[in-house]
C-alpha cells in the first residue's frame, strides 16, 4: 500500500505542478467544470460554493464508506475505545498505561492503511478541483467570504463541517 500511495502522491504532485505549464490539462478541466461547478458560482457565489463543497464532500463520504472496510474499522475503533477505558483504570499504574499506550501504537498502522484506501480514487480529482478553484476564484478577484474568509479557508471549514454531518448520517468510521 505504500508504494502505491507514494506513487499516487508523487503523480498528484506532477499535475498540480503542470497546471499551467500543460494547458491541455487546464482546458480539460475549465470545459469540463466551467459549466457545471461553474454555473452555480455564477448563480449566487455563497450558494453555490457551498452546494459544490456539500456535493464534493457528499461523494467523498461515500467514497470513503464503500472504500474502505467498514467493518474492521469499527473494530479498531471499539478496540481504541476499551483501550482508553483500561487507561483510565490503570492510571496509577505507570508500567500497565505504557503497555496499553504500546497496544494503542500498534494499531495506528493498520488504521492508517484501511483510511488511505479511498485517496487512492479521490487524490487526482481533488487537486484538479483545487485548481479549478484558484483560477475560477482569481479570475472572479477573489471574493472573501463572510468579508474575512478566502475561498481555500471556506472551503476547508465547510468542508470539515459537511464531513463531520455526512459521516455521522452516513455512519462512516
Amino acid at each position: 500500500m505504500k508504494k502505491p500511495f507514494f506513487i499516487l502522491m508523487l503523480f498528484s504532485l506532477v499535475v498540480a505542478g503542470m497546471w499551467d505549464n500543460l494547458p491541455a490539462i487546464k482546458n480539460t478541466i475549465h470545459a469540463i467544470l466551467d459549466p457545471t461547478l461553474g454555473f452555480l458560482l455564477s448563480a449566487h457565489l455563497l450558494t453555490g460554493f457551498l452546494i459544490i463543497t456539500l456535493l464534493v464532500t457528499f461523494a467523498t463520504t461515500l467514497i470513503q464508506k464503500y472504500g474502505t472496510d467498514q467493518a474492521a474499522l469499527k473494530g479498531l475503533k471499539e478496540e481504541q475505545k476499551a483501550l482508553q477505558q483500561e487507561m483510565k483504570q490503570h492510571q496509577q499504574n505507570p508500567q500497565k498505561m505504557l503497555e496499553i499506550q504500546k497496544k494503542q501504537l500498534e494499531q495506528i498502522p493498520r488504521t492508517f492503511e484501511l483510511t488511505l484506501q479511498p485517496l487512492i480514487y479521490t487524490a487526482i480529482p481533488f487537486v484538479l478541483l483545487l485548481r479549478w478553484f484558484s483560477d475560477t476564484f482569481k479570475n472572479l478577484n477573489n471574493p472573501e467570504f463572510f468579508g474575512f474568509l478566502s475561498w481555500f479557508w471556506a472551503y476547508l471549514i465547510f468542508t470539515i463541517i459537511f464531513s463531520i454531518l455526512l459521516r455521522k448520517l452516513l455512519k462512516v468510521y
